[in-house]
């Protein structure tokens, strides 16, 4: 081959392969009889409301979480629990007016009500733009965030200006969740935003449900689509 072909042919294999090792998993892999939709687009079968006082609804293919003067985070949640696996969805504000999230692998505390605190792994959804640590990991009522972490400033800063050039405010967001043992990654809108593998033996959860989040506070408006689960 001559010496200017070779050249270009391996910069451009260079290319090819550094952004298949960081491409989103769900748009490299094409679906297949091992993925299941996690939400009908009608009812809410299969999931249940748990924690505080805000609501859930179904509208135009979506879930709806929301509530005004939400008394406790509340979690609309699996009833079914899931261990390795590749999640798929969409997500929206309605308005920035409160925080959110989707806990995976997630648990309850035991009660004689059945409606013990919720507790686990949570891909945040941010409505703050200063911040925009939308599908960073942060782990509910236990060691709080994982990635990033709060005292690496430099970290925080380059996770911060990534989220503000990824998140769409006013239209939907595409994000991936995928954990196989230990390691957990996520991606926004088709970049990589998370990569962590959890070391500590006493919280590294292997199992547990999804729960959508209404955030404690004056008000929360938000929604979900295309909850699309891949088990691994």
């Amino acid at each position: 081959m001559h010496l200017a072909r070779l050249t270009t042919f391996i910069a451009a294999a260079a290319v090819f392969t550094s952004a298949t090792l960081h491409a989103e998993p769900a748009a490299a892999e094409a679906k297949d009889s091992k993925t299941i939709a996690l939400f009908d687009g009608k009812t809410l079968d299969g999931w249940k409301i748990v924690g505080g006082n805000g609501q859930f609804k179904v509208e135009d293919g979506c879930i709806v979480g929301h509530g005004e003067n939400v008394k406790g985070n509340t979690f609309l949640r699996t009833e079914k629990t899931y261990g390795d696996f590749e999640l798929t969805f969409e997500f929206k504000f309605d308005d920035r007016s409160g925080n959110s999230g989707l806990m995976f692998r997630a648990l309850q505390k035991p009660s004689k009500d059945g409606n013990g605190r919720v507790y686990g792994y949570q891909c945040e959804g941010d409505n703050g733009h200063a911040r925009s640590w939308t599908a960073g990991l942060f782990d509910e009522k236990r060691r709080g965030w994982l990635f990033p972490d709060k005292k690496n400033k430099e970290q925080c800063a380059k996770f911060t200006a990534q989220g503000q050039k990824l998140f769409k405010w006013d239209d939907w967001n595409t994000i991936v969740i995928r954990c196989e043992g230990n390691h957990i990654q996520t991606w926004l809108n088709g970049e990589q935003r998370v990569d962590f593998t959890d070391t500590d033996k006493k919280d590294d959860t292997r199992e547990g449900f999804f729960g959508l989040q209404v955030h404690s506070g004056k008000s929360c408006h938000v929604r979900w689509r295309n909850l699309q689960l891949k088990q691994l």
